[in-house]
């Protein structure tokens, strides 16, 4: 028995640590990684598909992730802020309210006690969209000053055309103590399970996937171009540029919206939910700048279009100091995009002066302080967008790839919103139930 293994990002790599049978990995790419891919030069290093840190939950997934970077690992604590009008406000935000301008401090924490009153009272009625769930949970004035616009700004949509099929368990219900004692400037702590986090020492979050990849080398074959996949009697043959691979299980850990075109006899409805699947890209650019950093913070999120097109900047020198030169610091600007819109095509000249403008504005990087590294990266698939219909195209897909019996796993080929803890333990999973099945 002898199984296939599509794609070498987190998923296929984790997954294939844990098979107990003949098994195989084709990647598209020369190198491993997917998303969590890192780049080092000149002594600057960047991850390439999203800021990424360490953390989870589940203490099992924890300790395993910890495990396969031994010594190469740096525990920082989260130091983290929202930039709004002007200010940097505590993250979350509903630990952060004194931080706010006293009218939205009271607008939020009036409208919080108000949707709970009605809570209690039965008033609530069930949400349908992303918008009725944000403004049922925390309240108007928490909805309209940050989690709205943030939101709208990372998914490239209304929250009115999201569904709500994502947010159970990845956003939590806060405290009505944390809230109050948040509005009066007394310190309180949420998603406590992220306020502590762990990055590699060196070599970025791609230091990961190579300790994964390092176990199974010699099964992974890199740079190939899949051009279709068939039923070849009771086997798969994966037809490639080079040869024709023939295996008796298939998994894919590649996007949904790659893998159809790649496979014969695909019915019409299953082909429109595909197509009908929305997800965001993601533009990233690179700072390398000379002496340390303006502001001490891990990484920072602006939700108003007006102070910056980005959504999100981290700063890898605040993760592990071994991520810059002697001496300089680092800042990493992401901005969500649509694959094709005015932000995906922009040059990377002109996205690079404007982000130094907004950041100096923000005063995140000083008027003075020198650029001495830029570059900008592209990724085409960055996050799943939960719309309206998102429970009924996936329903018709995955009710497909299970009679054509082929395994879906990973972010973009489960299509669903996992982090990297998730798509691990969703990989081991994976890898139990096909062990027990001999594959």
């Amino acid at each position: 028995m002898k199984l296939g293994i599509l794609g070498a990002g987190l998923a296929g790599l984790t997954l294939a640590n844990h098979l107990k049978f003949d098994h195989e990995i084709l990647e598209k790419n020369p190198e491993v990684g997917g998303l969590c891919r890192s780049m080092t030069e000149r002594g600057w290093t960047f991850d390439t598909g999203g800021s990424h840190i360490i953390f989870s939950r589940d203490e099992k997934i924890m300790d395993y992730m910890l495990s396969l970077l031994g010594s190469n690992v740096v525990r920082n604590r989260r130091h983290t802020k929202i930039f709004i009008k002007g200010r940097f406000v505590k993250y979350p935000l509903e630990n952060g309210l004194s931080d706010l301008p006293i009218e939205d401090n009271f607008n939020c924490i009036y409208h919080y006690v108000d949707a709970r009153l009605k809570e209690e009272r039965g008033e609530l009625k069930e949400p349908r969209t992303f918008k009725q769930w944000l403004y049922n949970n925390f309240g108007k004035g928490m909805a309209d000053i940050y989690l709205v616009p943030y939101n709208e700004k990372i998914w490239r949509r209304s929250c009115d055309e999201m569904g709500v099929d994502w947010v159970g368990g990845r956003v939590p219900h806060p405290p009505m103590e944390d809230i109050i004692k948040s509005s009066l400037g007394i310190e309180t702590e949420g998603y406590t399970h992220q306020l502590h986090f762990y990055y590699p020492r060196t070599g970025g979050i791609q230091s990961l996937v190579s300790a994964l990849e390092k176990n199974v080398k010699l099964r992974i074959e890199k740079s190939v171009k899949i051009t279709k996949i068939s039923r070849k009697g009771i086997k798969w043959a994966v037809e490639c540029a080079d040869a024709t691979r023939t295996y008796d299980r298939l998994v894919s850990t590649i996007p949904l919206m790659d893998i159809v075109n790649l496979l014969d006899d695909v019915p019409a409805n299953v082909r429109k939910a595909i197509a009908g699947l929305k997800y965001t890209s993601l533009v990233e650019v690179m700072l390398g700048l000379d002496g340390p950093l303006e502001k001490n913070i891990s990484w920072l999120y602006i939700p108003s279009y007006s102070d910056a097109r980005f959504n999100r900047v981290s700063f890898p020198s605040y993760f592990s100091p071994k991520t810059t030169p002697p001496g300089c610091s680092s800042i990493l600007i992401e901005s969500t995009c649509n694959e094709g819109d005015e932000v995906w095509r922009k040059p990377d000249s002109k996205l690079i002066d404007e982000t130094v403008r907004d950041l100096k504005k923000m005063t995140v990087v000083g008027e003075s302080q020198k650029v001495r590294f830029a570059k900008v990266a592209r990724a085409k698939y960055a996050y799943v967008v939960f719309d309206l219909d998102y429970a009924k195209k996936m329903k018709v897909i995955r009710d497909y790839f299970a009679k054509a019996g082929i395994e879906l796993c990973g972010r973009f080929s489960e299509f669903k919103y996992l982090n990297m803890d998730a798509t691990m333990a969703s990989a081991l999973k994976m890898a139990k139930t096909l062990n027990k099945k001999g594959g």
